[in-house]
């Protein structure tokens, strides 16, 4: 189905993530209707689609990302990564999800935590998901399109969800959901520039510091066979450093939690 533009705000002299900020009646997918203008060369850096209604939302490894219409958070931003190497997705990685942290636990409180690689939980149940997807052109890396779902005033899920949380949930109260976009745009925004000034070494050492389950034993799945190990953190690369398992450390995808 089509997307209809509602709402437009822009600010050309400033560039920074939430600019320009088109809101969106419906849409099948806000990540690929911000690639398809990236495609067109029609987006610019900070360029934010928010929709109210997605019908064929994407989620990590290929899978949906299901939402109730006119209750969530449902964004993607276009950012610019041409300042990074290829090689550098793990720290734009984490800056993401250390912004999706720093909001939520805005509200939530000191108990949400990044699930490595990057959803965001409030203890253990997912409050919100991140899906980057990047367009490369050669050896460059031009652009990236965050993506960010997150449950913010639904109370009923699928239960094809296993652990699903929402703010409303989590407070008892009701939220503006593009309100609190425009607050996600913003924390995005502060550790891009903090990515930008070169300060990863820090952004690592927020990441591990609010890492799921650290220094804790947990059950993982590799290739339909189960063991349990010690969360010890997350190295520059993005692997999962672990302690007790038959190797130190994991990529993504090579391994998947059992919650």
């Amino acid at each position: 189905m089509s997307a209809f533009i509602i709402n437009k705000v822009s600010n050309s002299e400033f560039p920074t993530i939430g600019y320009p900020f088109v809101e969106l009646v419906e849409v099948a997918s806000t990540n690929s209707y911000a690639i398809d203008t990236v495609q067109a060369n029609l987006a610019v850096h900070g360029t934010t689609f928010f929709a109210h209604s997605q019908t064929a939302g994407k989620g990590q490894r290929g899978k949906q990302w299901l939402t109730e219409p006119s209750s969530n958070i449902i964004v993607s931003c276009v950012v610019d990564t041409s300042f990074l190497s290829l090689n550098q997705q793990f720290p734009f990685s984490a800056c993401v999800a250390l912004a999706a942290k720093d909001f939520l636990s805005k509200y939530a409180g000191e108990e949400t935590s990044i699930k490595w690689p990057n959803d965001i939980y409030w203890r253990d149940r997912k409050a919100a998901g991140i899906l980057i997807e990047n367009v490369v052109r050669g050896n460059q890396w031009p652009w990236a399109v965050v993506g960010i779902g997150m449950n913010i005033n639904q109370t009923s899920f699928s239960p094809a969800l296993k652990n699903p949380v929402s703010l409303k949930q989590i407070t008892g109260k009701k939220f503006d959901a593009v309100s609190l976009t425009k607050e996600l745009c913003a924390c995005l925004d502060a550790r891009y520039q903090q990515l930008k000034r070169g300060d990863s070494s820090a952004l690592f050492e927020n990441y591990n510091n609010h890492l799921f389950r650290k220094n804790e034993t947990v059950k993982f799945n590799k290739a339909n066979e189960s063991f349990e190990c010690t969360v010890k953190g997350v190295d520059s690369t993005g692997k999962l450093v672990v302690d007790g398992a038959i190797q130190d450390s994991f990529s993504f995808g090579e391994v998947e939690w059992v919650l």
